[in-house]
């Protein structure tokens, strides 16, 4: 193609980057493909150092947010990010907060006005892949949601990216990690005890996954991406899971096509399928 194959990916929150699209970010950044980060808020409302929480003392935001995007910075060169893109929104907090009131948290933005910037960052680096949340998915964070919506509206206003993709962990990966960990006598939530609307939800996602990348090549990448945010995941679960288990769950990301103008056939594992000369 006579453009620079370009992939972006719009997300809530430093360390999301790394969570649900670590994988992919590396795997074409080492291939020569551009990648771009979008992240929505500086993540105020993230643990401080030492684990404080939101509302406790010695929880300063600004102090946090300096915090969070160091390592956003330190993940993305990780990663071989080749772009990353700050909007500088205020985190909204976990939904079941009161911070999320607050006139200045993500969530209460315009649509509209988020979708504007993000239009004008795909006019810039004019993505053929465009990657975002899955909006009706089972983790339905504010941030994410709105996140997730703006991309699509900016999708949808520019006609610029060939595809958009949103992300998705399947249900039976998460079983298998929270098995494992019990067996190794950590507290895990009961998966028979979840939400049943959240399970309906997370059964609906896998059943539409229509394209897994293998990841396993640079899954200690984005092993190594994930604890640069080590304000956040300095005890993390992630790291206790037996090697076996994190390449069984973690080797593969999947996404859901939500559009495409390839042609491409399903299923895929390539997100630039269609798109290569």
């Amino acid at each position: 193609m006579a453009e620079t194959l370009t992939m972006m990916a719009v997300h809530a929150h430093p360390d999301d980057e790394a969570s649900s699209t670590g994988g992919v970010l590396a795997t074409y950044a080492a291939q020569g493909i551009r990648t771009v980060v979008v992240t929505c808020t500086n993540g105020e409302f993230g643990d401080a150092q030492g684990g404080v929480k939101p509302g406790q003392d010695g929880h300063d935001e600004k102090a946090v947010a300096q915090l969070r995007l160091a390592e956003l910075r330190e993940s993305c060169a990780i990663l071989g990010v080749t772009d990353l893109e700050l909007l500088g929104y205020h985190d909204s907090g976990m939904p079941e907060w009161d911070y999320k009131d607050r006139p200045d948290a993500f969530w209460n933005i315009p649509q509209a006005e988020v979708a504007a910037k993000i239009s004008g960052l795909i006019e810039r680096y004019r993505p053929q892949v465009l990657i975002t949340y899955d909006d009706q998915g089972p983790y339905q964070h504010p941030d994410h949601v709105h996140a997730s919506r703006s991309a699509q509206a900016a999708f949808t206003k520019t006609g610029i990216p060939a595809k958009l993709y949103l992300t998705a962990m399947r249900r039976s990966d998460w079983r298998k990690i929270w098995e494992a960990l019990r067996e190794l006598g950590e507290e895990v939530p009961d998966f028979e005890n979840m939400d049943p609307e959240a399970m309906r939800q997370a059964e609906a996602s896998e059943q539409r996954v229509t394209t897994s990348i293998d990841i396993r090549p640079v899954l200690a990448k984005k092993r190594d991406a994930l604890f640069a945010h080590g304000s956040q995941i300095s005890e993390s679960w992630f790291s206790k899971i037996p090697q076996e288990i994190t390449e069984m769950t973690f080797g593969h990301e999947h996404f859901i096509r939500a559009s495409d103008t390839t042609g491409a056939p399903l299923p895929e594992d390539d997100l630039f399928a269609g798109l290569r000369t």
